[in-house]
C-alpha cells in the first residue's frame, strides 16, 4: 500500500494555471504507475493524465492535451500536474491514483484511464474555475 497525499488545489480565473502535487509514502515510489483523475458534481470520475513508473509513457485525456502536463520525481515520491489555460469545465476534485506497475496498465490497451485499475487514492484536491 502506498499513502498518497494531493495539493496545489484552488480558485483560479479562466486562463490561469495551477500545478497540483502528489506526495506518495509507503512503499517504494518507483514501483507505481500513476494517474491523475477528476470528479465533478453531478458526473462521473473522469481520468485525467497518466504516466509509468518510469515516466517514460505518458497520456492525457482528449480535453486537456496540450493544456495539462503530468511529470514525476521518483527521488521525491511526487507526481505533479501542470494545468495552463484553465477553462471553467476543468472545475472538480482532482484525485492522485497508484497501481503497481506490475499491473501493467501502461502494456497496452486503455487499462490507464480505467480508476478500477488503480488500488491506492489520495483524499483529492479542488480545482474550481471561475470564467
Amino acid at each position: 500500500q502506498v499513502t498518497l497525499v494531493e495539493s496545489g488545489g484552488g480558485l483560479v480565473q479562466a486562463g490561469d494555471s495551477l500545478r497540483l502535487s502528489c506526495i506518495a509514502s509507503g512503499r517504494t515510489f518507483g514501483n507505481y504507475d500513476m494517474a491523475w483523475f477528476r470528479q465533478a458534481p453531478g458526473k462521473e470520475r473522469e481520468f485525467v493524465s497518466g504516466i509509468n513508473w518510469s515516466g517514460g509513457i505518458i497520456k492525457y485525456v482528449d480535453s486537456v492535451r496540450g493544456r495539462f502536463t503530468i511529470s514525476r520525481d521518483n527521488a521525491k515520491n511526487a507526481v505533479y500536474l501542470q494545468m495552463n489555460s484553465l477553462k471553467p469545465e476543468d472545475t472538480a476534485v482532482y484525485y492522485c491514483a497508484a497501481t503497481d506497475r506490475g499491473r501493467w496498465v501502461f502494456g497496452g490497451g486503455y487499462y490507464y484511464s480505467q480508476g478500477s485499475f488503480y488500488a491506492n487514492w489520495g483524499q483529492g484536491t479542488q480545482v474550481t474555475v471561475s470564467s
